[in-house]
């Protein structure tokens, strides 16, 4: 990580936050068209060892360090990223249609604060161009990363007919996806995050899961865990009646036992609205935040999630794990996985590496 530190991240920061995105990215891109630039990144930056693998949601990972979703948004390097020692690559946010997004300045660095704020609102070229790049690695990702599909809706669709929307993406992608997860915590479309509310959850996620399960149902029998992905910035009460509709939706709901096979896990969490404590004078710009200041709320989100389902859901830890440090402390805390963004930004591409082998030592 020293190594970016002292030449990469100088000639990244003199960019544009979003110019430099795409730049790592087409480099990134360019990479995983060879076999032997693939293999040479592995070498580099993977950490494989057969301690870190765990089954999660009847998906075996090879280790429990994701990418996080807002990345690689129309999934050009997933396998690039996977050769970096990736357990998980999440692309995404996918929506059904192309869409641009915000208008730009959108991104914004803060670098005391080892943070980002961003505001894009899902660009992205939409579920049927992301198909098109995602079947090249129908056979898998390097190291057997598992691939993850960030499901959105569009922004000009009225939050009552949401459902269509996600169920577009998931019909889109579901034979490539080794899982999905409902985003309905990104504070960058408006009024998104109402749907977090108990009685809008249940009736977004009732029709999502009853699509996924008629999907399972096809001859291939492949069935795609489904994941709700919440924000760092609903109290206690409000995350309460998120597990409430989530455990609606499956088994533990009215149905009983015999009811539908409903959500497989959490992702927790999205960017955050909050600033305090912050000095860099960017803070003010509208956007969710991420990095470090979100770390604390982060954890405590995971650490209270777990208690509350006592292990039935699996959590995927999101938000401010910036070191191998904060990993483990997402982990202890009760994640069964992690994701990086932000972290990788600042300290490069030797972070999932770092922390798997921070793992190996514990």
């Amino acid at each position: 990580m020293n190594g970016y530190r002292r030449l990469a991240w100088p000639f990244l920061a003199r960019l544009d936050p979003e110019d430099a995105h795409a730049l790592v990215l087409q480099l990134l891109a360019v990479a995983q068209r060879s076999p032997v630039l693939l293999r040479a990144l592995e070498r580099v930056f993977a950490v494989r060892d057969r301690r870190l693998e765990l089954e999660v949601f009847g998906r075996r990972f090879p280790n429990p360090v994701g990418l996080a979703a807002g990345l690689d948004k129309d999934a050009r390097a997933p396998a690039a990223f996977a050769a970096l020692g990736f357990g998980a690559v999440e692309v995404g946010t996918i929506t059904p249609r192309p869409q641009p997004g915000n208008p730009r300045p959108r991104i914004f660095r803060l670098p005391a604060e080892r943070a980002l704020l961003n505001r894009m609102g899902f660009p992205n070229e939409g579920a049927a161009r992301a198909r098109a790049r995602l079947r090249r690695w129908r056979a898998g990702l390097p190291g057997g990363a598992v691939l993850g599909i960030n499901l959105g809706k569009n922004a000009t669709t009225p939050l009552e007919e949401a459902a269509r929307d996600y169920v577009a993406v998931l019909d889109a992608l579901y034979d490539l996806a080794g899982y999905a997860v409902v985003n309905v915590s990104s504070p960058n479309t408006p009024g998104l995050r109402r749907l977090q509310e108990r009685d809008a959850l249940e009736a977004l996620l009732r029709p999502i899961v009853a699509r996924r399960n008629a999907l399972a149902q096809r001859p291939d029998g492949k069935r795609v865990p489904l994941l709700v992905k919440v924000a760092p910035d609903l109290s206690w009460d409000q995350l309460g009646a998120v597990l409430e509709a989530i455990e609606a939706t499956g088994p533990d709901g009215p149905d009983g036992p015999d009811g539908p096979d409903g959500i497989d896990g959490i992702v927790a969490t999205n960017t955050t609205l909050a600033r305090e404590g912050l000095c860099d004078p960017r803070q003010h710009e509208p956007g969710g935040l991420s990095g470090a200041p979100l770390r604390a709320r982060a954890t405590a989100i995971v650490r209270w999630l777990a208690r509350e389902t006592g292990g039935r859901l699996p959590i995927v830890g999101a938000g401010g794990i910036m070191t191998p440090d904060d990993a483990l402390e997402r982990l202890d805390a009760g994640a069964t996985l992690i994701q990086v963004y932000t972290g990788l930004v600042y300290f490069g591409p030797s972070l999932p590496g770092a922390i798997c082998a921070r793992l190996l030592e514990r």
